[in-house]
Parts: structure tokens; C-alpha cells; sequence
């Protein structure tokens, strides 16, 4: 994991080296590549016609994401609710149990967040 790709370019070689009839094993060895990354690209070009690779990620699977809407819409109306708070709320109103993570990585996603903030300002005596 976390990787980049390979170019499209050694890929395009690799698979045009077994289209000239040479095996996969063997253009995998001799570009200095796993032999099953050279079988994946061979399989690949033969599904999609391309070398490319397939896209990575995807939209969040989130419980809290159909709900979008009305959770913006309640930070924007009481905007000094903690974590815990929401999630009680979510549970209340929604029906559905989650975490403060999960609420923190939701607002994260649309681009909003938390800052912790004393209810007070520290004591800031020094030495006389």
C-alpha cells in the first residue's frame, strides 16, 4: 500500500512483450517485475483494452453521509455542540449510533472542523 503505479509505459511494454509471445514470467523477469503484477497487466489489457490502471478509492461509505444536509444544517444553528453532543443528537433524532471519530471525519470531509477552546482563559500569574 502506498505505492505509486507503475507507468502506463512499462505496463504498455510488459503486455506488448507477451503479445509478441513471450511469457509472462519472462517478460516479468525481464523488466524486473512480479510475475503476478506482468499476469494482472495481461488480464487488464485483455478486460479493458488498456493498461492503464484501474481507479483508486471511492466514495465514503459513511452511514452519516445520507444525513449530510441535516448535519450541516444543525452545526450552522448551534455551532458550540461538542462531539459527544452530536453523536447523542444523531442518535435521538437519526436512530443511528456513531462515534466522535466518526462525526470529527465526517465534518472533516466537508471541509469543517474543531477547535478545542477553554471555557476560560488560563491563569497566567507569574513570578512578583
Amino acid at each position: 500500500m502506498g505505492r505509486r503505479a507503475y507507468s502506463d509505459d512499462l505496463r504498455a511494454r510488459v503486455v506488448a512483450e507477451v503479445t509478441a509471445g513471450c511469457s509472462r514470467r519472462a517478460a516479468a523477469q525481464r523488466f524486473k517485475v512480479s510475475a503476478s503484477t506482468a499476469i494482472r497487466w495481461v488480464e487488464l489489457h485483455g478486460e479493458t483494452g488498456s493498461v492503464r490502471p484501474r481507479p483508486r478509492g471511492g466514495k465514503s461509505r459513511s452511514p452519516l453521509e445520507p444525513h449530510a444536509p441535516w448535519l450541516l444544517e444543525l452545526i450552522a444553528k448551534e455551532q458550540d455542540l461538542t462531539l459527544a453532543e452530536i453523536v447523542q443528537r444523531v442518535f435521538d433524532v437519526l436512530g443511528v449510533r456513531t462515534t466522535d471519530s466518526s462525526i470529527d471525519r465526517f465534518f472533516k470531509r466537508h471541509g469543517m472542523s474543531f477547535k478545542k477552546r477553554l471555557c476560560t482563559p488560563p491563569n497566567r500569574t507569574g513570578p512578583t
